[in-house]
């Protein structure tokens, strides 16, 4: 029977829900356990697909296509998982499950009500979920964290609280446990426990009862005894069960803070965890696992030297809009043994109209431009600020800066090198000027024009390194000098086919193209320290023991060219992809299947 963790949160959102639900999958992992993870979101919308980074952050996107809350990419990457769609539940996905039942007839002429049918719908869809395999192992996982979005007492969440007060006796006391997420206000140095006791009250008034309390302070103060006892006295549990989360020096010492408190030995008891069977081999991995972590931990600690990178953006007023690509960047550091100075701009503050309009605001962000050890331009929709980037991606190019381009970023390096190197005067993407002379960037034909919603080019895809590129590219031997990659892919638009033999005679090189070698999609220049795009998002694979190679050749080289050359080395030997075997197959192999993975018959249709 698979064992239950729910992970709800009181008085505000916001406070690091997500963080410890990996936290506590990943301490579960070191134990030998196979764990997978849900994330239950509230809100109307199908997925994040069509939201704004500035609502929920990134949207963040899985090997099946799906377009999920950017917790999931935590789970991910926590736990070396790979995650589907279906991990991800929305009110929308939910409602729209019960309403296709209503209209095909199979509740049998029943009036549909939230209790039972919208919460039955909810407890199925996690059981079912929770039973999928997730890791290399191929079996099904021991435990599923489900994450509860949004706060406990939200009008939006409450079917979802009463289809967890009613789960946790469909699978019973022993499968089933709750942590419940509060904010403990340090005022003045002076700890409050009051929101905390009212959240659990409420808790309990809706029927479910706390296993564990994790009290957040956003502070670096731990939380103190007396705090805690008073805690414990008026929540109804025990010392033991309350569990203090204050701000630590990096989101990766949280496991290590968990596990200081003793919340695996009481999880073990609780859930009876010894019941279950591991074999040697599991606890081995997970022994290993724990091992590596604390290395990890502990490397980052003893760190010297820094290594400062400029983020060109469109969204960097919310930095969780980029939220994959800093932990991306994180992940390589760590491997370099480099300090991350990250250091944001919004790329409109590097065009000439900002020297008029703010003149400190242009030359701030220039300064950080000019001092940069490396210049990276993200993701990203939509007309403005991209003269901007274009700015800095010439400046990268022409001062021999290490330069990362991702989607959007890849798009412009091509744009800004027809206008610059191919001479084309009003090069430009079909985004923004549809009927423009030079259209480099086109909308690929096979996306919708009407729907946005899960259209776009989504999901893990395989990119053909061309014939010769082993000798020279860096990207490949980062791939240990592989034929070919995969990496999960959200675009609408794509390099103009009629302008390619013009950009590679002026010195462009294309090393990764799609299968059929009509697509543009890794872009690196020979003589050029690291100047690389990606069509892709590499960001999206990134693991903290396993960094996305693009990122770690951008921090390498933006760290010294002999440390680039040690990790090219390592990375030749050593390299593993993050995906599963069963997932890194061709696009003819997938429409040759009979019965593909969910979500990719959609994908497949749309692009025959």
């Amino acid at each position: 029977m698979t064992k239950y963790i729910i992970v709800s949160g009181g008085v505000v959102s916001g406070i690091g829900k997500g963080v410890i639900a990996s936290s506590t999958g990943l301490l579960l992992k070191t134990t030998g356990l196979k764990v997978t993870a849900i994330k239950i979101d509230p809100y109307m919308n199908i997925d994040a697909g069509t939201m704004r980074p500035q609502e929920h952050g990134e949207v963040y996107v899985l090997n099946d296509g799906g377009e999920v809350d950017l917790d999931l990419g935590n789970y991910e990457r926590y736990l070396n998982v790979t995650l589907s769609r279906d991990n991800n539940i929305t009110t929308g996905k939910i409602y729209r499950e019960v309403i296709e039942k209503e209209r095909r007839g199979d509740y049998l002429g029943k009036t549909v009500q939230i209790v039972p049918h919208i919460t039955n719908a909810i407890q199925d869809w996690i059981e079912r979920v929770s039973k999928i395999p997730v890791d290399d192992t191929g079996e099904e996982p021991d435990v599923c964290i489900v994450e509860l979005g949004g706060t406990v007492g939200d009008i939006e969440s409450a079917p979802f609280v009463e289809a967890m007060r009613q789960f946790q006796f469909r699978v019973g006391y022993e499968n089933f446990a709750l942590i419940h997420v509060s904010l403990v206000p340090d005022m003045h140095g002076e700890q409050k426990t009051k929101p905390t006791q009212t959240t659990v009250h409420a808790l309990r008034g809706l029927g479910l009862l706390p296993d564990l309390i994790a009290c957040r302070l956003i502070v670096q103060k731990p939380l103190e005894p007396a705090t805690k006892a008073k805690i414990s006295m008026f929540c109804h549990v025990a010392p033991e069960q309350v569990i203090g989360v204050h701000d630590v020096s990096s989101v990766y010492h949280v496991p290590l803070l968990l596990q200081s408190q003793g919340i695996v030995d009481y999880l073990r008891k609780r859930l009876n965890l010894g019941a279950l069977a591991l074999t040697q081999e599991m606890k081995d991995r997970g022994t290993d696992l724990e091992r590596r972590w604390r290395e990890l931990t502990k490397r980052q600690e003893r760190v010297i030297d820094d290594v400062t990178i400029v983020l060109v953006g469109k969204y960097t007023d919310m930095h969780d809009s980029y939220m994959s690509v800093t932990k991306s960047l994180e992940h390589s550091a760590f491997r370099c043994n480099r300090r991350l100075i990250l250091k944001w701009v919004d790329s409109s503050d590097l065009e000439p109209e900002t020297q008029v309009t703010n003149p400190a605001r242009y030359h701030d962000a220039w300064r950080a431009v000019v001092s940069a050890g490396g210049i990276l331009v993200p993701g990203g929709f939509g007309l403005r600020g991209t003269e901007g980037m274009m700015l800095a991606i010439k400046w990268a190019r022409e001062q021999k800066i290490p330069f990362l381009g991702i989607c959007f970023g890849f798009q412009l390096a091509v744009v800004e090198w027809a206008r610059n190197v191919c001479g084309l005067e009003g090069a430009t993407s079909g985004e923004f000027e549809p009927e423009a002379k030079h259209s480099i960037i086109i909308f690929m034909p096979e996306i919708s024009r009407t729907h946005m919603g899960g259209t776009m080019r989504l999901g893990l895809r395989p990119t053909v390194f061309q014939d010769g590129s082993e000798a020279w590219s860096k990207v490949r031997k980062l791939y240990a000098g592989a034929g070919k990659l995969w990496e999960r892919h959200r675009h609408r638009y794509e390099v103009n086919p009629a302008y390619i033999e013009k950009l590679t005679e002026s010195g462009m090189s294309f090393i990764g193209r799609d299968e059929k070698g009509e697509r543009m999609q890794v872009l690196e220049l020979k003589d050029h320290p690291y100047f690389v795009g990606f069509q892709a998002h590499p960001e999206f694979c990134t693991r903290p023991l396993n960094p996305s190679p693009p990122f770690l050749g951008f921090v390498a080289a933006s760290s010294g060219q002999s440390v680039l050359d040690e990790q090219m080395e390592y990375q030749f030997k050593n390299f593993r992809p993050p995906h599963p075997e069963g997932s890194m197959v061709s696009e003819d192999e997938l429409r040759r299947n009979d019965s593909p993975p969910p979500g990719v018959e959609k994908v497949l249709r749309q692009e025959s």
